[in-house]
């Protein structure tokens, strides 16, 4: 089951917030919709849920069109953040909630809710009310709720925002295993770019309500489209430089490009391509700034001799200080972008 939106122009009064949208999730394929706030990033998702009318284009499920479809109608399922759960239902209650207007009997209702608390985990816990339960066990209850009806497409809108940093990578990737499992296509709403990359089959980044770049994880990351999607997708190093095919020249030296390019350009490194070195008086040496320690590891800032400030990623074991000399070199290849 595809779905695809085309040409998607939704507003607010008189704002227009979604400027000729087009996307497609495949079956079965997770695609993070990822953008900073105000980007139309939840308008998106209202609109492909029915919940926002479209100005003009339209949205196609399963090679249907569904844009005046209600939303009851359309096969989705829905996980809004903080789960949203009916706080005098227990978790059998608000599963069930899914399942309603469907003709099933008694018996084959109370069997699917307890299928799917089995799935998410909770079976032991179907007689909790929502303050009963931890941060991620009512994500998973809304997991839950979501997949009752057994949609064609699940809509998660930043719904692991509210949990914390120790609790939030566990719970994605609990619930991303279980929409897996279950073969449901996903469409992500988020502003972390780690939640982006790290659970998306491939990554639409938002900006002004255009998606700007459409790619896997790997490709928007290592060849973003412009400079702005390059740093909101992580630290970057933005350089002019002067491309003479596969190589550039800059203020590092001699770098390998990851496409051909001629002329005047700006070139992308990320803090992980740059190592470290002992201070040795080439182009790439300077004077480090300050030191970011994470535990895992380290992000070093240098100021080099060239008036360049450049950020390098490092293990935990660091053996440099603010106000020393280091010098740096670049692995890999920097993706070529139009100069700024």
């Amino acid at each position: 089951m595809t779905t695809r939106v085309e040409k998607a122009r939704a507003a607010y009064a008189d704002h227009d917030v979604l400027h000729d949208v087009d996307l497609e999730i495949g079956a079965g394929e997770r695609v993070s919709v990822l953008g900073p706030s105000g980007s139309g990033k939840s308008t998106l998702l209202r609109v492909i849920a029915g919940l926002h009318p479209l100005r003009s284009g339209r949205v196609v499920i399963d090679g249907e069109d569904v844009t005046r479809r209600a939303p009851e109608s359309r096969g989705i399922g829905l996980v809004p953040q903080e789960g949203a759960l009916f706080p005098h239902l227990d978790v059998a209650a608000n599963i069930g909630y899914g399942i309603r207007g469907l003709r099933l009997r008694s018996a084959h209702r109370d069997a699917r809710v307890r299928d799917l608390a089995d799935v998410v985990g909770l079976g032991d816990l179907v007689r909790r009310r929502p303050h009963e339960l931890s941060g991620g066990q009512r994500q998973r209850v809304a997991v839950a709720r979501a997949l009752a009806h057994e949609p064609r497409l699940v809509l998660m809108d930043e719904p692991f925002s509210a949990l914390d940093a120790g609790l939030r990578q566990q719970v994605r990737d609990d619930v991303a295993q279980i929409l897996r499992d279950r073969g449901v296509g996903v469409a992500l709403i988020t502003h972390d770019q780690e939640e982006a990359l790290s659970l998306g089959d491939r990554v639409a980044v938002l900006r002004a309500g255009r998606i700007v770049q459409v790619g896997t994880p790997r490709d928007v990351y290592t060849a973003p489209a412009d400079a702005w999607t390059a740093r909101f997708l992580g630290e970057a190093l933005i350089l002019p430089a002067h491309a003479h095919g596969d190589r550039a020249t800059c203020g590092l030296g001699d770098i390998a490009l990851s496409a051909p390019a001629r002329g005047a350009v700006s070139i992308v490194l990320r803090p992980e391509q740059i190592r470290l070195h002992a201070a040795d008086g080439h182009a790439g040496s300077g004077e480090v700034t300050r030191i970011r320690y994470f535990g895992h590891d380290a992000l070093v800032d240098l100021r080099l001799d060239a008036g360049t400030d450049l950020t390098v990623r490092v293990g935990p074991d660091i053996d440099v200080a603010p106000g020393e000399r280091a010098a740096v070199s670049v692995r890999g290849a920097a993706a070529p972008l139009p100069p700024e």
